[in-house]
Formats: C-alpha cells, sequence, structure tokens
C-alpha cells in the first residue's frame, strides 16, 4: 500500500513537473531607462500600442524618478488613449496632474484629458442611433470642456489654446443643444413643467450658444400650455429682443432630418 502510495505521488509530481512550462526571461530586465524608454517610443512610432503600454509600465515600475518616469506617464496615457482604453488613459493623466502639479507639460496633460472625453466613442450601433453629440449623455462634454478650460485659462499662451478655445466653442453649442433637446422630448410629451426647466437652464447656463432661440420659443409654448400668460408673455419680449427676426415668432422650424432620424416620428 505504502509503495502503492509514493508511486502515485511520483508520478503526480511528474505529471506537474511537465505540464509547467518555465517562464521565458524578461529581455528587458537589465535594459537602461534611456533604452526602456527608446524602445517604448519606436512602438509608439509603430502604433504598437500595446506593446508599448507594457514597456512604459515596466520604467515606471523600475525608475518611478526622474524625467522619463514623468514622460512615460504622459506617454501611457496617450498609449491607453489610442489602444482604446480611455479609463486607463484618464487615470494616468489624473496621475500625472496630482504627482506633477507644476510640470511644464502642464498644459498637455490637461489637452490630451480633455481630447480623451472629447473623442469617446459610445460604439457603433451607438454612433448609428444616436450620431449627434448634443443629444448623448453629456458627462464626457462636460469633462472635455472642463479640460480644454484649464488650457485656456491657465496656459492663454500654450500651442493648445487656440484649439482648445475652438473645441469649447463646439461644446458650448453641444451641452445648449442637448439642453433643448431634452426640454424639445419633454414638451412634445406633455411634461411642459420639465420642458420649461430644462429650457430655462440652457437659457442660463449657455446664454451665448444659438440653441438658446430655440429654448425660449420652448418657454413660450410650454407657459401657454400650462396657462401661465404672464411668464409666456415675459419670455416672448426677452425672445424678441434677442431674436428679433426669429423664425420661432411664426410657429416650429423644421429641422433637417439627417439620415439617422428617418424612422422617428417625433422627427
Amino acid at each position: 500500500m505504502r509503495a502503492s502510495l509514493l508511486a502515485l505521488a511520483a508520478a503526480a509530481l511528474l505529471a506537474t513537473a511537465c505540464g509547467s512550462t518555465p517562464e521565458a526571461p524578461d529581455e528587458t530586465a537589465n535594459w537602461t531607462v534611456e533604452h526602456l524608454y527608446g524602445a517604448a517610443h519606436d512602438a509608439m512610432q509603430s502604433r504598437d500600442w500595446k506593446k508599448a503600454i507594457e514597456l512604459l509600465d515596466k520604467l515606471e515600475g523600475r525608475f518611478p524618478y526622474g524625467r522619463y518616469a514623468q514622460q512615460a506617464l504622459l506617454d501611457v496615457a496617450y498609449s491607453h488613449w489610442k489602444y482604446d482604453e480611455r479609463p486607463a488613459a484618464i487615470a494616468s493623466i489624473d496621475r500625472f496632474i496630482k504627482q506633477y502639479p507644476s510640470h511644464e507639460a502642464l498644459d498637455y496633460a490637461y489637452y490630451l484629458k480633455g481630447m480623451i472625453y472629447f473623442t469617446e466613442n459610445p460604439g457603433l450601433f451607438a454612433i448609428l442611433s444616436n450620431p449627434d453629440f448634443a443629444e448623448r449623455d453629456p458627462k464626457s462634454a462636460r469633462e472635455a470642456y472642463a479640460a480644454f478650460r484649464e488650457v485656456t485659462t491657465r496656459f492663454p499662451d500654450s500651442k493648445y489654446a487656440q484649439d482648445s478655445a475652438l473645441r469649447m466653442r463646439y461644446l458650448v453649442n453641444s451641452l445648449a443643444r442637448h439642453e433643448v433637446y431634452v426640454a424639445r422630448y419633454y414638451m412634445k410629451r406633455g411634461a411642459y413643467v420639465a420642458a420649461v426647466n430644462r429650457a430655462q437652464q440652457a437659457v442660463h447656463d449657455f446664454p451665448q450658444a444659438p440653441a438658446t432661440e430655440e429654448a425660449l420659443y420652448i418657454m413660450m409654448k410650454s407657459y401657454h400650455a400650462l396657462g401661465l400668460e404672464d411668464l409666456r408673455a415675459d419670455t416672448e419680449r426677452v425672445m424678441r429682443a434677442n431674436f428679433p427676426n426669429s423664425p420661432w415668432f411664426k410657429g416650429p422650424v423644421k429641422r433637417d432630418v439627417s439620415w439617422w432620424r428617418i424612422w422617428d416620428p417625433d422627427w
């Protein structure tokens, strides 16, 4: 019995030994920080984002201090973004901003953060069903706007400031259109109080955006539906003062129906 047990144990150990594959040695184990960063940079140039991330992570782990580690944190954020790993990219950017609040590349860090949120892609089918940025969840737009605002206000002479300002202008219009889109949705379904609230939000937060014209019209129609004629008249005075030639005074303005909305009866 004892001999049988020993034989079984030996067989099990042999099977385990045969089944395990020794790990290949890490060729980068003795690389210098310069060698590691150079290889990571080459991987980025070749758009091999996965390899770049692996090398940059090794660099930061082995050489956590100095200019290479600082640059690696920015580069790994960029690589995660290009590899479609946005949460990891944002985490790296936020860590850089927290650790190096006076870094000379801080303007780029905020710009990169804004770009990551600005280009957030919710997926193919989400785009097909809802491609208008204004009609999506505005969280990413707000985050992008906040990051670009840091660039323009804190680093007005930055080479990223002009582009950030242009993207902010687009985002303001998108955010305003989002509020109006929601207000229009409520009004069409008879939720007039909710429609007024969202339209007021658009006018208050984005007074210079073109979408405020329709927001005021929605407020007028909703107040009328609620029987609040004094408020409707006040809103009309504001609208006539700011948009004296508005076509909305003649009734709803027909918007161009884009190809993705042709099946939507509300459009």
